[in-house]
């Protein structure tokens, strides 16, 4: 869909497309195309280059800002480890080419430690990250987290390298996963007595970091403007991966898991 929308709001895009030794160009001016695909010469390798100019009937300026785009190329290399983006900016009259790489090896693990680091210092040092993939939700999730002393929850969300600012499904059954997997282990570590509750979602967000992302082949968005993840397989598929590997981390690392179980039922009593 973005290709799509880029190309209605342009006044001209160019599409090149190199593939098995040939390569090929389309115009199109204002969403239309202008030529038919034509082969333009020999290629090397394969892969796609994208041009376009910004409408100034619709957007009034064509100015793009590079901190803009940065902070999206940047968010791009988190949520696709191993990709490598590059920003260059030839605007500058004379001078060379302003030159800004992205490149994330750590994923999402290294965007929870970036706004950890904005924060205060961790409770338990480990990112706790895993990936899996899922046919029953025709997809795969990854997710990172990490608690720490800040009172601040940083929860963000992600459907197909997009971000999800109303949350949804894949947010929901995080939230759910982290809560059943904490309560699991207080509760065979006697931390929780038969006659306490079982921890709540909203009482293990205090200081909890965490990126949560799908990649789905048919992501299903609620909202006008697409800003929340639907599906009803999504939640409980999301909900497993996290109890699962959030319940194996906590027993294998039961000193950082003390801290953090003990720190999140401490306040919950309090509440």
């Amino acid at each position: 869909m973005g290709p799509c929308v880029t190309n209605a709001l342009s006044s001209r895009l160019t599409a090149e497309v190199r593939r098995e030794g040939v390569r090929w160009a389309q115009e199109y001016t204002r969403g239309v195309a202008s030529t038919p695909p034509t082969a333009v010469g020999p290629a090397t390798g394969s892969g796609t280059a994208i041009a376009f100019w910004p409408d100034t009937d619709v957007f009034g300026t064509a100015q793009c800002s590079f901190a803009v785009l940065a902070e999206r190329f940047r968010e791009l290399a988190f949520l696709n480890r191993g990709l490598g983006i590059s920003l260059i900016d030839e605007r500058t009259p004379g001078g060379a080419a302003r030159r800004m790489p992205f490149q994330a090896p750590g994923g999402t693990r290294d965007l929870v430690a970036l706004l950890d680091a904005q924060v205060g210092s961790p409770v338990h040092p480990e990112v706790i990250g895993f990936e899996r993939e899922d046919l029953r939700m025709a997809g795969n999730v990854e997710v990172a987290l990490r608690w720490c002393g800040s009172r601040q929850e940083r929860v963000r969300s992600f459907a197909n390298s997009t971000r999800t600012p109303e949350g949804g499904a894949h947010e929901l059954g995080f939230r759910d996963g982290v809560a059943a997997a904490v309560t699991s282990y207080a509760r065979q570590r006697r931390l929780l007595t038969g006659a306490d509750p079982d921890l709540r979602a909203d009482q293990i967000g205090e200081g909890l970091t965490a990126v949560v992302s799908v990649k789905l082949d048919h992501p299903e968005y609620v909202g006008a403007a697409l800003g929340g993840l639907g599906g009803a397989a999504v939640r409980p598929r999301v909900a497993e991966a996290v109890r699962e590997h959030l319940g194996t981390w906590l027993e294998e690392h039961p000193e950082q898991a003390a801290a953090v179980v003990g720190g999140i039922i401490r306040r919950a009593r309090r509440s």
